[in-house]
């Protein structure tokens, strides 16, 4: 009997053991994840299969964010094998090992390149992505492949291959674009970092409104070959990140001259930027920032809220902010944008040099009708329009002037950044159009950008701000971003995709509620799905005929054991009703004090208090 007993105690300490050294990836740094490889407290396999996990839970089932167009089936295989290598011969870099998202205009040969149009559904490049190729000479493991809004051509992420990727931060809104399926999918921690490229925004909005940081870099600084084009001089491409750290490793391993791309020359003569090793080169005690007050003026007031917020504290930090205005740039910027000069001539080319069989060119798809009516008025005028040679070079022309004037008045001012909203404009719900943008600015000027965090709106959504710094300087940027970073601290988790629990999402919360009193009979049903942040509710009256509820309301007391004098959160019953039922959109305030039993219900009705009855809801799962 003690022989069992000591073994049963045994396989408890193991149990135990084995609980506390699990590795959780939600959230989880590059860093910390190439720690945890190195120290044998898990291997590439485990991290692989707890990504996908997360994905079968939270992709098309719980918030169902469709974030994701396809995952690679040979994505475990990949991990055993660096696993093998790891074993043998030591880590490549720190990517060895690790889960990435790649936007689905960057060429794989392994997997279809689709820009998310049914158009291209199983079309297999000859090449990959340059940036594709030195992820995996690096040792990342391609994960999946994500949702765009169509051929990069938008904002809000819709698509025909896919159709709707939604944001994890509240489902029922968009995620910005065109790289919204990266920014959602890393957001929710469906991979470590993703790739996003950006033509006008496309990596700086969905790392706005998904509580990223991302970088649209200096216009040369990595390569675009294999990356589905939208508009050649404007495109660039790079990683969205949960931090900065990521952001700078990833940067450090995609950067540097490719005889492929000509713009990437630059880089020749250029010594690696170093973004991991600089990252805390910068301080933000005497930090100069130009603050463009039009830019501020004309956006909601819920992000000018928050951004102003950030820059008090930035100030607080020692950091010198300049209003200013530079009247001429909004003329520049209008005239100065390549994207409907370029597209079709592009496409056509990428088509051909890719060696796509089905469809050679934008004519194939515009004309067989394989896209998404979201695109359809930019595809139709890219279709027919004529090209028209002197107002493309005229409007080429006008960059580099662009450029000169923001370079000049930074200087003027001694600026090292220029700040303001990354857009303008909250996440609107899917099926609507985005305003706001102000992508313009660094893409039409070839200068580089970093949308930052800087908080939370009043309605649980994320609000980007943007940096805009001088040509090449990137590395300068990111330091910058990681000093914010760490000042703010403003990075959450999605509601929606909590840590799983054995591999699977958290069950509902539920209570049970009734009330007998006074000739009151009442009671009620309520559950919380937290990756849906949706709570349901059905009040069920069979009080006596002589008694009228009046209401039966949702209270939160935020501070525990207080007077309950906060207002009401939601009233579930009108008057006399004998069933109510109905869904509650949970925002985290709610979230929060339904986790920690602080909501109450009250009833009001004839014969009671004027102030109600008083109960508090108890969930258990």
């Amino acid at each position: 009997m003690k022989n069992v007993l000591v073994s049963l105690l045994l396989l408890c300490f193991a149990g135990l053991l084995h609980a506390q050294e699990y590795f959780e990836v939600t959230e989880a740094s590059i860093l910390e994840i190439q720690s945890a490889l190195e120290s044998g407290e898990v291997t590439s396999v485990e991290i692989t299969r707890r990504y996908l996990d997360r994905i079968s839970a939270y992709d098309r089932s719980g918030p169902e964010l469709n974030s994701l167009v396809r995952i690679n089936p040979g994505a475990l295989e990949i991990a055993a094998a660096l696993d093998e290598e790891r074993r043998t011969t030591g880590p490549r870099s720190p990517l060895h090992g690790i889960p990435v998202i790649i936007k689905d205009n960057y060429n794989t040969t392994d997997l279809p390149t689709t820009g998310s149009s049914v158009s291209l559904a199983g079309f297999i490049p000859n090449a990959n992505a340059t940036q594709v190729d030195r992820l995996i000479a690096a040792g990342a493991i391609v994960i999946a492949k994500s949702n765009l809004h169509e051929f990069a051509y938008g904002i809000t992420s819709i698509s025909s291959l896919q159709g709707q990727t939604r944001n994890p931060y509240d489902p029922r809104r968009v995620p910005g674009g065109s790289s919204g399926g990266t920014g959602a999918a890393v957001a929710a921690s469906f991979g470590a970092v993703g790739m996003g490229s950006d033509t006008c925004g496309s990596i700086r909005i969905p790392s706005a409104f998904n509580n990223l940081v991302g970088l649209r870099p200096s216009k040369g600084l990595s390569s675009i070959y294999g990356v589905m084009p939208l508009s050649h001089t404007q495109d660039v491409a790079g990683p969205l990140a949960r931090n900065a750290s990521d952001l700078a490793i990833v940067l450090d391993a995609v950067s540097g001259y490719d005889p492929k791309d000509e713009a990437t020359s630059i880089m020749v003569n250029q010594p690696a930027p170093g973004f991991l090793d600089k990252l805390d080169s910068e301080s933000l005690d005497g930090l100069r920032i130009g603050r463009l007050m039009d830019y501020f003026e004309r956006a909601d007031n819920g992000v000018e809220g928050v951004i102003e917020g950030a820059v008090e504290r930035l100030e607080n930090e020692g950091v010198v902010v300049i209003d200013l205005e530079i009247p001429e740039m909004a003329g520049l910027i209008a005239r100065s944008g390549l994207i409907g000069h370029e597209f079709r001539n592009d496409l056509n080319q990428y088509l051909t040099s890719f060696g796509s069989k089905d469809m050679s060119s934008l004519a194939d798809i515009v004309d067989q009708g394989l896209y998404h009516a979201a695109v359809e008025g930019a595809l139709g005028r890219s279709r027919s329009s004529e090209f028209d040679e002197q107002a493309y070079q005229e409007a080429y022309a006008v960059r580099a002037e662009l450029r000169e004037l923001i370079e000049k008045t930074m200087e003027s001012y001694r600026l090292d950044a220029l700040l303001y909203p990354t857009i303008g404009e909250l996440q609107v719900y899917t099926g609507e159009s985005q305003a706001g943008s102000n992508c313009s600015i660094s893409a039409n000027s070839g200068l580089p950008a970093i949308s930052i965090p800087a908080g939370f709106s009043a309605n649980d959504l994320p609000v980007g701000m943007e940096l805009l710094g001088t040509f090449l300087n990137d590395t300068r940027l990111v330091s910058i971003a990681y000093q914010i970073e760490n000042l703010l601290q403003v990075r959450q988790t999605p509601i929606t995709t909590p840590p799983l629990i054995d591999g699977r999402a958290p069950s509902m919360y539920i209570a049970e509620w009734n009330l007998e009193r006074n000739g009151l009979s009442l009671s009620g049903s309520f559950t919380y799905d937290q990756t849906e942040r949706t709570l349901g509710f059905e009040i069920r009256n069979a009080s006596n005929s002589s008694v009228i509820p009046y209401a039966v309301t949702l209270f939160i007391d935020h501070a525990p054991l207080g007077e309950l004098n906060e207002p009401i959160t939601a009233n579930l019953s009108t008057p006399s009703a004998e069933t109510a039922a109905g869904e509650i959109f949970v925002q985290s305030e709610l979230h929060k004090a339904l986790i920690e039993e602080r909501l109450y219900v009250r009833v009001f009705a004839a014969g009671l208090p004027a102030a109600g009855i008083t109960e508090r809801l108890v969930f258990a799962r």
